[in-house]
């Protein structure tokens, strides 16, 4: 579907225009042209492929999608694959934006991602003093856009690590607790697969031999650069966060699982005691001189009693009862 087809110079907004016309104002220096896709078929970017003559290879990662964060290289032209991350319910949404950016051209394709970036454009087009760097301002604005998204992400993901925090040491069941722990490591992966090729990636950008399309907006790029930094060791931090609270709850697992032990070991100690009275004198031998007291029945159970109260006291002490 085709979102935003419009045409820009010296940074300001000429229009919308027809797809037919995109080659047209392309091959005019002095302006260029935006265009956002959402959910595009092969026909569709096809069709930009012959308006504005995109690389086949890049058109063919685009078209296949589910491709590893990238940018790269084709002539003077970038090809850069960025994945959306986005909370929904419990679950994630991993999203994918292709975006094909030339000297002037910038050329969007947004795939499984809800939110999109009519945002961005209007923050661009109230910037005509940034916007006249051309197309490779609206590249930094659309990757700014998908990294600052990340942050709320991880927010979100820090409320769930608190949560379950609290109920591992509020005695919740603990194979909850490191289910909840193991889904919530398993996303901050996915986060992590998202983000630290990206970091490689934009530091390209930064310094070096930048591409002629970004010259004159490294800056920008060294700021996402940095954001990019900044969520790299937020997931890594959270990582280790989690692992710590796996083997907390672990621990507290094996603490209770020695408390019952010592339970069971102070009970079947009780019961041990008059079970072995009480089969010493049920083996009824002939010569036992104490089966013919009066007070032998009496005796043998204050004994057992006395001996399980002293035993019942000392494990009481000890804190195994």
């Amino acid at each position: 579907m085709l979102v935003n087809c419009s045409a820009y110079q010296d940074g300001k907004k000429l229009g919308e225009i027809a797809v037919e016309d995109i080659s047209r104002h392309v091959s005019r220096p002095e302006c260029f042209v935006w265009v956002a896709l959402r959910d595009p078929d092969a026909a569709q970017l096809a069709q930009m492929q012959e308006e504005f003559g995109l690389h086949e290879l890049a058109v063919e990662d685009a078209r296949q999608g589910h491709e590893r964060p990238k940018i790269e290289e084709y002539g003077d032209s970038l090809f850069a694959v960025l994945h959306t991350v986005e909370v929904s319910g419990a679950e994630l949404v991993i999203g994918e934006v292709d975006i094909f950016v030339g000297p002037n051209y910038v050329l969007s394709v947004r795939n499984r991602s809800v939110q999109g970036f009519g945002n961005v454009r209007a923050r661009c087009e109230r910037e005509p003093e940034l916007l006249r760097h051309g197309s490779g301002f609206v590249f930094y604005a659309l990757v700014d856009a998908i990294v600052d998204r990340y942050f709320p992400v991880l927010d979100a993901f820090e409320t769930q690590l608190e949560q379950v925090e609290e109920r591992i040491f509020s005695g919740d069941s603990a194979r909850a607790n490191i289910e909840a722990l193991y889904a919530l490591k398993q996303k901050l992966m996915t986060l992590k697969h998202a983000v630290e090729p990206l970091l490689e990636h934009t530091g390209k950008l930064v310094g070096g031999r930048v591409p002629h399309v970004c010259s004159g907006t490294q800056e920008y790029f060294r700021d996402v650069y940095d954001h990019l930094a900044r969520v790299n060791q937020w997931i890594d931090s959270l990582r280790d966060m989690v692992t710590t609270a796996i083997t907390v709850n672990l621990s507290l697992i094996t603490l209770a699982e020695n408390e019952t032990t010592k339970r069971l070991a102070a009970y079947a100690a009780l019961v041990a005691v008059p079970t072995m009275l009480a089969g010493i004198y049920g083996m009824n031998f002939k010569h036992m001189p104490e089966l013919d007291w009066h007070l032998g029945y009496p005796l043998a159970i204050g004994l057992m009693v006395g001996i399980d109260a002293y035993l019942f006291t000392r494990f009481r002490k000890a804190g195994w009862l």
